[in-house]
């Protein structure tokens, strides 16, 4: 936390300091801050630098799509690094803006596309997107500039949405793959129990009432981020958590207060642990066979080969696991969260180099086929509904069951609810507001409320807001 402070407090003095601009361009489309050259890109030799977290695995894949690109414009040179995690591409370009040196793309989240944006830092893509411009490529084939109707279409939702988190209207980032939260259960235990999967968190509440009936030394529910059930549930109430206009911390309300208040009633009944309050990953107890466990885990669908219990002396597995959508308050009207590395574009004093970039992130975000390849093999869900229809994915899909091929069964649950993903809104602050009301859900469930709960838990809530407006 003090890391990221001091970044913080390192680019509000770079908000004086630095502005990038665009010089000398012919413009014919111009939205935002980026005008989009007259001809769109004009076939330069041009180098392109991207940041990025992925393992070799995915480095590979990659590399093959780079190959497939430059056949289409080869005098497009992409140069990409793996640069540790996200908050640390998140530091390094924030060390780099200073001095006018950060990369042309790099993965982010919304919280690094808004940190780099105190300096300016970010190419706005509306123009890109909407350009309508025809770039002939080496083959001779010729696309838009920008994306078409059909492409757009075929974005899921939630996920594109995000690139316009901001408060402005304006895109930012494309997203690139996707992960969100899931239920997983133990299938053989719900069904030798005849348990039913809970849809609402009134029936997760009974459910969890009466698997301590049966097993008094497991604990029902394992939820593995505290800021995401907070968050989740501000979501599925409908209840106000952040804004990135006006006063931007509103999660201190009575809505939130009432959940709050009851989950940590479940704790103390012990329907429930966190990762926080369990110290590990959930998914540990989850896949415990032996001492003190849980029947269902709330974890990354991108995590689902954590799931898998380990298989016994005979080669079996103890048990096979199930997957579900988390419970809901309304049912009819699901809201999950979305979560997973989007790509934004870094403004440069070349125009060539953002036009020549957003060419790249186009070809990766809407190519059916890097995107069921880098799903199968990343673990997270594509960012297009096309995808579906890959010959590829579709046998992937189809080997899904609650086994050694769990993954697939979890992609399989997240394409299904693909109507029901949420973000939340985008500020310098957002990432600090996340950390306060993670913490503030695990101290409210575990906390000495000395006797008088509501008061307790009222003054966390406002402890929570005051550091959010310290911090922020």
């Amino acid at each position: 936390m003090k890391k990221h402070l001091s970044l913080l407090l390192a680019f509000l003095m770079l908000v004086s300091m630095f502005a990038l601009t665009s010089c000398g361009e012919n413009s014919s489309t111009t939205t935002a801050d980026f005008v989009v050259p007259e001809n769109g890109y004009d076939g330069s030799e041009v180098t392109i630098t991207f940041y990025h977290t992925m393992g070799q695995n995915l480095r590979d894949v990659l590399d093959i799509y780079i190959k497939e690109f430059n056949e289409l414009y080869p005098k497009i040179k992409i140069v990409h690094e793996q640069v540790g995690g996200y908050d640390d591409v998140r530091s390094q370009i924030s060390t780099q803006i200073n001095v006018g040196k950060q990369p042309n793309i790099a993965y982010c989240y919304p919280d690094h596309v808004a940190l780099y944006n105190l300096a300016k830092a970010v190419a706005t893509l509306d123009g890109l997107i909407d350009s309508q411009i025809t770039v002939t490529r080496a083959d001779g084939t010729t696309e838009i500039l920008g994306l078409t109707a059909e492409q757009k279409a075929d974005f899921i939702e939630g996920y594109y949405k995000e690139g316009a988190a901001f408060g402005d209207g304006l895109m930012y980032s494309m997203p690139l793959s996707k992960s969100t939260e899931v239920l997983y259960y133990n299938k053989t235990f719900f069904e030798a129990n005849n348990l039913s999967v809970p849809k609402t968190w009134d029936e997760m509440e009974a459910l969890c009432a009466k698997i301590l009936e049966i097993d008094p030394k497991s604990i029902p529910l394992g939820y593995d981020s505290e800021a995401n059930w907070f968050i989740t549930m501000c979501e599925q109430y409908g209840s106000p958590y952040t804004s990135a206009t006006g006063e931007k911390y509103l999660f201190n309300n009575d809505k939130n207060i009432e959940f709050v208040t009851r989950f940590r009633d479940w704790y103390q009944k012990g329907y429930v642990t966190t990762q926080t309050l369990y110290g590990a990953y959930t998914s540990g107890l989850f896949t415990e066979t032996v001492n003190s466990r849980c029947y269902m885990c709330i974890g990354s669908s991108a995590g689902a080969a954590h799931q898998i219990p380990k298989k016994d002396a005979e080669g079996n597995y103890p048990f096979e696991v199930g997957i579900a959508t988390v419970p809901q308050i309304d049912a009819s009207n699901p809201k999950v969260i979305s979560q997973g590395p989007s790509l934004c574009i870094f403004k440069k004093n070349n125009a060539q180099e953002v036009v020549a970039s957003w060419l790249f992130v186009k070809f990766l975000t809407t190519k059916v086929e890097f995107q069921a390849e880098f799903s199968m093999v990343s673990g997270y869900v594509p960012v297009i509904k096309s995808v579906s229809q890959n010959e590829a994915y579709k046998k992937f899909i189809d080997t899904a069951n609650g086994h050694g091929n769990l993954p697939a069964l979890s992609a399989k649950v997240c394409l299904e609810q693909e109507s029901a993903y949420y973000t939340s809104p985008a500020f310098n602050g957002s990432s600090v507001a996340r950390d306060e009301v993670g913490t503030l859900l695990t101290k409210c469930l575990s906390g000495n409320d000395g006797g008088d709960t509501a008061a307790f838990i009222k003054k966390s809530f406002e402890e929570a807001i005051k550091q959010c407006k310290a911090k922020g």
